[in-house]
């Protein structure tokens, strides 16, 4: 008699999610959710299956529940995030051809070429805070952080970066799907509006006088006969910008509050900032930002003795696999040198995240610079107030003193 219930709206699941995500593994691994209309996975073996095996697609369109249909409707008041399929909610050939298109901004030896502007960016917002002996990590380093970076990436003017935040932050409010509440979903559809009208401006003087940015870049792509549609322009543009914002922004967050409450690894990695890299590693797979991301059978397929039928949504816990003992030693325990580590933080399979070296360098550069220049932190409040949706979580605020 399976007695766990998959109900990420419990204020204790979104407080902390992994004893849930345990008895799940434990009791039931292959979970089918009433409350979602969904299967639920748990364990690292099933997240990747599903993740790289071809059976699956990325477009939610193909469901079969009452949550695709609404979907469905509510896409049409998104602009062209709505009526535009993304490299998110694509499958080949086009997630093919999207990717493709993006992809270089993102290489490894670009991430390489971005790192002193990034170093930049870091010291110039601790700066204001060295003689202070206190810091908003939130508000003041993690939050804005990314998105300058992918603003200057996207060739966005500074004096717009507020801006570009707010419909940032909106249309990441509402990856709770369906469970999104009416006023959010209209705050939302404003933004995209106002968004979609900004860059169709940006993309008008792009076209006139190509810059080094990536909006420039999309625009020569498609001129060069790769058909990219300015509408599929603008969804990629979109996608970028929350993609690689709200998400950067709650890995530093998170990963901070892991060391201040791991204080052995905090000295072991202030001792030795030459183990930055694996710490982000380990971090990631510890308390990555991204939970978790669904998937629609495209045929009957059997996972773990269970029948997923054709058109089930199938919805893998990124959180929960990254725990299971199955694949990591003493999971529940933060180990910044752990080898090997071979996480889920950023999925799997073609769909693998575009901006992970992005990520990883922001992470870095960011946790790296924070514990050289303000020794000895301390958290400055007992239990920090959660944000976030079930999908992506993260902190509203993270005081700290040194």
């Amino acid at each position: 008699m399976v007695t766990v219930q998959f109900n990420p709206f419990a204020p204790e699941a979104h407080a902390n999610p992994y004893p849930l995500y345990r008895r799940m593994r434990e009791e039931d691994p292959v979970h089918w959710s009433d409350l979602m209309e969904s299967w639920i996975l748990s364990r690292y073996q099933d997240v990747v299956f599903v993740l790289t095996d071809p059976r699956f697609s990325a477009d939610r369109r193909q469901a079969r529940n009452r949550f695709a249909q609404m979907a469905q409707q509510r896409e049409q008041e998104f602009g062209p995030l709505g009526r535009t399929q993304t490299m998110l909610s694509s499958d080949p050939p086009l997630h093919t051809r999207l990717r493709r298109l993006v992809s270089k901004a993102f290489t490894p030896r670009a991430v390489e070429n971005l790192r002193p502007r990034i170093q930049e960016i870091v010291d110039e917002l601790l700066e204001p805070f060295q003689r202070s002996g206190h810091i908003e990590l939130i508000h003041d380093l993690a939050y804005p952080l990314p998105v300058i970076v992918i603003a200057e990436m996207l060739g966005v003017a500074a004096k717009d970066r507020a801006e570009f935040k707010r419909w940032s932050d909106d249309l990441v409010a509402t990856l709770g799907g369906p469970f999104t509440p009416p006023e959010v979903l209209a705050r939302a559809r404003q933004s995209v509006d106002e968004l979609a009208e900004y860059l169709r401006r940006v993309i008008g003087e792009r076209r006139r006088q190509p810059r080094e940015d990536l909006i420039s870049g999309l625009i020569a792509a498609e001129e060069q006969g790769q058909v990219l549609s300015e509408d599929e322009i603008l969804a990629s543009a979109m996608l970028l910008l929350v993609a690689g914002n709200e998400t950067t922004t709650n890995l530093i967050g998170t990963s901070m509050l892991a060391l201040l409450r791991n204080p052995d690894q905090l000295r072991r990695l202030e001792d030795d900032p030459t183990l930055i890299q694996p710490a982000v590693e380990e971090l990631l797979r510890y308390v990555g930002p991204v939970h978790g991301t669904g998937r629609v059978a495209k045929e009957d397929v059997e996972i773990g003795g269970r029948p997923v039928k054709q058109g089930q949504v199938v919805f893998t816990l990124l959180g929960a696999a990254n725990r299971d003992p199955a694949q990591f030693p003493d999971p529940d325990a933060l180990d910044i040198a752990r080898s090997p580590n071979e996480h889920v933080a950023f999925g799997d399979g073609i769909h693998f995240c575009l901006g992970a070296p992005l990520a990883r360098a922001e992470a870095q550069i960011a946790i790296g610079t924070l514990l050289r220049r303000f020794p000895d932190p301390h958290l400055e409040l007992e239990e920090p107030e959660w944000g976030g949706t079930f999908i992506i979580r993260g902190l509203k605020s993270l005081p700290i003193s040194f």
